[in-house]
């Protein structure tokens, strides 16, 4: 989760920062749930991957796409992935610090509520792939 954080430009290779971010992100989480922050975010991790996915088969030039199952270790990549990626996207021009939009995103991602973006990129991914069968 560190290191999904230090993406994007001015952030590359700010690992202190990433670190502060998430320390701030856990104590957040702990105040608003008065749970383990440290579970909240496994189970937001486990919500928010895609367990199916689209892939390109090119065949004769003839390039059409294939629904297929998506590896553990690649749902969990993609869930920290897309956690930051929404938690970034929600703290960009905005008030919020991101530690307040990273914790909102993973209680959301926990909850399985369609506020958090995570889950919204996860039923997208999981409808197209749905429509290739």
């Amino acid at each position: 989760l560190v290191n999904a954080l230090m993406r994007k430009g001015r952030n590359n290779g700010k690992k202190v920062m990433a670190v502060r971010i998430v320390k701030h992100t856990f104590e957040i989480i702990h105040l608003l749930t008065n749970a383990n922050p440290i579970q909240v975010l496994i189970d937001a991790v486990a919500n928010s991957g895609a367990r199916e996915d689209s892939t390109r088969i090119g065949s004769a030039g003839v390039v059409r796409r294939q629904a297929v199952d998506v590896s553990p270790l690649r749902r969990v990549n993609q869930g920290v992935y897309l956690i930051s990626t929404g938690a970034r996207q929600s703290s960009f021009r905005n008030i919020k610090s991101v530690a307040e939009c990273l914790a909102d995103e993973i209680i959301n991602a926990a909850k399985g509520s369609a506020n958090s973006f995570a889950i919204k990129k996860k039923d997208e991914l999981e409808r197209v792939a749905k429509g290739n069968r």
